[in-house]
């Protein structure tokens, strides 16, 4: 068992649980090493990672006592948003799984997800300005991406805390869950993802992270990268099997019932 993380790996998949119930989760430098381990990991055997927290609270921010020590230069090194931009750009889908608060660096880690579900009992915001400092671990600029500017300059302004009920009808989390329920529905998103084509998802995921203007030339290149594939070959003419016998199947009912 690490010191901060519980991690189980599965053939296709990773669950990561953030794991300090007595700090709820607060994000602290031994989680940020251990978050960049796993990374490390994912980077060498792509899998679907899936992220959530113990004891019914995702990650309450970052850890205050060593935040309120660290200095200009701790800033500029972006301790929390080295790690968050890694997660966001690891090859395969990274799903969050948010049960209670997510709230400061605890709501940017769950921004840096592809996916992010939750329960009813999520209150997730940014109340960084109340302790005199900005949130600089990618919420000012993915926040807006995900929630649109308006919304996400209220919620980083105000130091608004959301419920889940209004994270939910803003895009903030795609789906709600009950507590008990929430790990099964992160593991039947995973299942999707991973019951397609592989590299297909990764490179879909790709072109969902490249900048505008990279598009549509990126696609295209992408496209034909998986034209020339034996999986997509594979893939394609299982398709045309099957509907070629549901077609004989449905002819031969049809002559039947004459």
């Amino acid at each position: 068992m690490a010191d901060a993380l519980r991690i189980e790996t599965r053939g296709d998949r990773t669950v990561v649980t953030l794991a300090r119930p007595a700090v709820r989760n607060a994000i602290d430098q031994t989680m940020v090493d251990e978050l960049h381990a796993v990374c490390t990991d994912l980077e060498n055997e792509p899998r679907v990672l899936i992220i959530t927290g113990a004891d019914g609270v995702f990650a309450s921010g970052a850890d205050i006592r060593q935040l309120r020590d660290r200095t200009a230069d701790d800033a500029r090194r972006g301790i929390n948003s080295t790690v968050f931009r890694r997660i966001h750009e690891l090859p395969m889908p990274v799903i969050a799984a948010v049960d209670g608060y997510a709230l400061g660096g605890g709501a940017e880690l769950a921004y840096a997800a592809d996916i992010r579900i939750g329960t009813p009992r999520v209150r997730v915001g940014n109340p960084e300005t109340g302790l005199g400092i900005i949130a600089a671990a990618g919420a000012t600029w993915r926040l807006p991406e995900i929630i649109g500017h308006a919304r996400a300059s209220e919620l980083l302004l105000t130091g608004r805390i959301i419920d889940a009920q209004e994270a939910l009808a803003w895009g903030l989390l795609s789906s709600l869950h009950e507590p008990d329920e929430l790990l099964g529905a992160a593991h039947a998103i995973a299942d999707r993802i991973c019951a397609n084509g592989a590299r297909a998802t990764e490179l879909t995921k790709r072109a969902l992270l490249a900048p505008a203007d990279q598009h549509p030339a990126i696609e295209l290149e992408l496209q034909a990268e998986l034209f020339d594939s034996d999986e997509k070959r594979r893939r394609m003419t299982a398709f045309l099997e099957r509907r070629s016998q549901r077609s004989d199947r449905s002819t031969q009912q049809e002559e039947e019932s004459r």
